[in-house]
C-alpha cells in the first residue's frame, strides 16, 4: 500500500488518501505500507504534522526493529520539509549501519 498524507493536494492515483498522522501511523502499524509520502502542515498542528510520523518511524526502526516503507516529503513548508528530510537521513544512516555492523553477539 502507498500512503499519501496530506490534507489538501490531490491524491496520486494508486495512494491511499490519509488526513491526519495518527491515521497515517495506524497503517504503518499494520505491516502493509510500502511507501509512503508526507505532507508537514496539515491544518491543525495540535492533531499533528508530517514530522510526527517522521519521528514515529524513527522511534520504532531505533527501538523495535520496524522496517520502514520508502519515504518521501511533499511540502511546501521548505524548513519543515528539511527538517523531515533530516530525520527519514538519520533513519537511513542507522538502518545502513545496522545492515554493515556485524554482530557483536
Amino acid at each position: 500500500m502507498k500512503v499519501f498524507l496530506d490534507d489538501e493536494r490531490e491524491t496520486p492515483a494508486g495512494w491511499t488518501r490519509v488526513y491526519w498522522p495518527d491515521e497515517a501511523i495506524a497503517l504503518l502499524k499494520s505491516g502493509q505500507v510500502s511507501d509512503i509520502s508526507l505532507d508537514h502542515d496539515l491544518g491543525d498542528d495540535v492533531r499533528g504534522t508530517g514530522y510526527d510520523v517522521v519521528l514515529w518511524i524513527e522511534e520504532a526502526v531505533f527501538t523495535q526493529g520496524f522496517a520502514p516503507p520508502r519515504m518521501q516529503v511533499h511540502s511546501a513548508n521548505a524548513s519543515a520539509k528539511q527538517k523531515m528530510l533530516a530525520g527519514i537521513a538519520a533513519i537511513e544512516q542507522r538502518l545502513a549501519h545496522c545492515v554493515t555492523m556485524p554482530s557483536l553477539h
